[in-house]
């Protein structure tokens, strides 16, 4: 079967974190929404079941904040920001197929306070330099 090259969306309104694949929204409150990039969900394959950790957990960036069942595997979701879950998507976890269908809306995973932004937010992307990354990795991939 040939290769498909990624295509999809990387809006520019959120900050991404390369090494993850994942997407950081901040609010203005301090508390951030995070969830899964195209291109990530692109190569783990259609996500079947999700499970965020509890409320009140705290995750530290590149810990575990719940975890991702893919037709072949099942996945730890990293964290992209040290933060404390003050919700997962329950409508995720209920209806998984959400996540593939609008990871950017609907399909977030966890939200919650972060709490070490000042010192994390310089190593996550802007669109265009997450649009780059990608690109190196699959340089026929096209962006909507």
């Amino acid at each position: 079967m040939p290769h498909q090259a990624f295509h999809g969306t990387i809006p520019d309104d959120r900050l991404y974190c390369p090494r993850y694949d994942m997407w950081v929204a901040m609010a203005g409150d301090g508390e951030v929404r995070v969830g899964a990039t195209a291109f990530g969900l692109f190569l783990a394959g259609e996500v079947i079941a999700f499970t965020a950790k509890p409320r009140g957990a705290a995750v530290a960036m590149g810990r575990g904040l719940g975890t991702v069942e893919c037709r072949k595997t099942v996945l730890a979701v990293h964290a992209p920001v040290s933060f404390i879950i003050a919700a997962g998507n329950d409508a995720a976890e209920e209806h998984p197929a959400v996540i593939n269908r609008d990871p950017y809306g609907a399909g977030w995973m966890a939200c919650g306070p972060a709490t070490a932004w000042a010192a994390e937010r310089p190593g996550l992307l802007d669109a265009v330099a997450y649009r780059h990354h990608i690109l190196a990795l699959e340089p026929e991939a096209t962006f909507d």
